[in-house]
């Protein structure tokens, strides 16, 4: 198994081996080393919006491919649970639905809303029965806003995650931001899905595969910044450009603020504009197969197809394009890893160090 190894000094770095792009022992170490100790989006509050709904949802299905159940309970308590019935392992719940307690189809077992079991028809002479290992297991869940978080490691602290782009961009009414399904949409893209991050993690490439974005925003003044396990990407508009109208107590008041693209290890991008959020969830399929999702919440329906933020899908195939290229590029014999660029790879550079220290646990 490769041993990755990224310096800290930038300016003394290279990249990461391409073994991590291409060998299959490395794809399935990440599941388990990077995806199931980290934090996803597993959904929002609008799937169950009332007590005693209950919602199915798939955590990465085909790469992590946990079956979740997101429940609101009679006491109006969120919940993220398994959706594997503690008796035979059958999944529970197909759709969602407004139960008083969860039953499983197969042979009758039912659980409270909160994953605790209640009955199981024909159990009187199983001894020591039941325990807690008869419960649901249940994950932590976090709730920002309408989105809602969960981890498959239960001891893993969301703050190091979320909180700098909490705080920064806490002025915003989360709450009031409609899932619009529209304006998502899925992308398949034949890479791996480091690859993709890649690519978002750095605006280098603006100038050079972005003509339309490059019109917009500031390339002189592109700004990142680095956090233990995010990032930010601060797009500067031109003068005449679409920009946030910040209040006074934004951190950022004074400057033109065109969007706030913020990277969450190890997948998840949340993109800010003055319409909304595009929240892009990148999902590995194969060692060179990834799905991406934009999920688009709109804040201000008066503002979309302006501005920075205004042609996603035009951005995405610029973008995809270039990192399938990447993709048949790296299987080069003449190619075993780059350098960083000091001034505009910072978040590369930090991603790949991410993926060092995770890999090599």
């Amino acid at each position: 198994m490769t041993n990755f190894k990224v310096n800290p000094d930038i300016s003394e770095a290279h990249t990461l081996a391409t073994d991590f792009y291409l060998l299959p022992e490395n794809f399935k170490k990440a599941k388990e080393n990077i995806f199931a100790k980290s934090w996803h989006l597993i959904g929002d509050t609008d799937q169950v919006k009332e007590d005693g709904w209950v919602t199915p949802v798939h955590l990465l299905e085909n790469y992590l491919d946990e079956p979740l159940i997101l429940s609101r309970d009679k006491q109006g308590e969120l919940h993220c649970m398994s959706n594997v019935c503690t008796h035979r392992g059958n999944l529970i719940i197909e759709k969602p639905c407004k139960l008083n307690d969860i039953r499983c189809k197969y042979h009758g077992r039912r659980f409270n809303l909160n994953g605790k079991f209640l009955s199981m028809p024909e159990f009187k002479e199983v001894k020591d029965f039941p325990t807690e290992a008869d419960d649901l297991t249940n994950l932590p869940l976090y709730n920002w806003g309408k989105l809602l978080f969960t981890s498959l490691n239960t001891s893993n602290d969301p703050k190091p995650y979320f909180k700098e782009m909490m705080n920064r961009v806490s002025w915003m009414p989360l709450n009031e931001f409609v899932f619009r399904p529209d304006l998502s949409k899925d992308y398949y893209i034949d890479a791996h899905w480091a690859l993709y991050c890649e690519n978002f993690l750095e605006g280098f490439h603006i100038p050079f595969v972005h003509a339309g974005l490059n019109s917009v925003i500031d390339y002189g003044n592109y700004h990142v910044e680095l956090f233990k396990y995010s990032s930010l990407q601060l797009g500067i508009a031109k003068e005449g450009e679409l920009i946030f109208d910040l209040p006074t107590t934004s951190s950022d008041y004074g400057k033109r603020v065109a969007g706030y693209y913020f990277w969450v290890f190890p997948n998840m991008m949340f993109n800010f504009y003055p319409w909304g959020l595009s929240v892009n969830i990148v999902r590995p399929i194969s060692i060179k197969k990834t799905k991406v999702s934009f999920l688009s919440y709109v804040w201000d329906e008066s503002k979309l197809r302006q501005g920075a933020g205004g042609d996603l899908h035009k951005v995405e195939l610029e973008d995809e394009d270039i990192v399938q290229n990447v993709q048949k590029g790296i299987r080069s014999r003449f190619y075993a890893h780059g350098r960083y660029s000091v001034t505009r790879e910072m978040g590369t550079h930090h991603f790949h160090r991410l993926i060092a220290e995770f890999m090599n646990k």
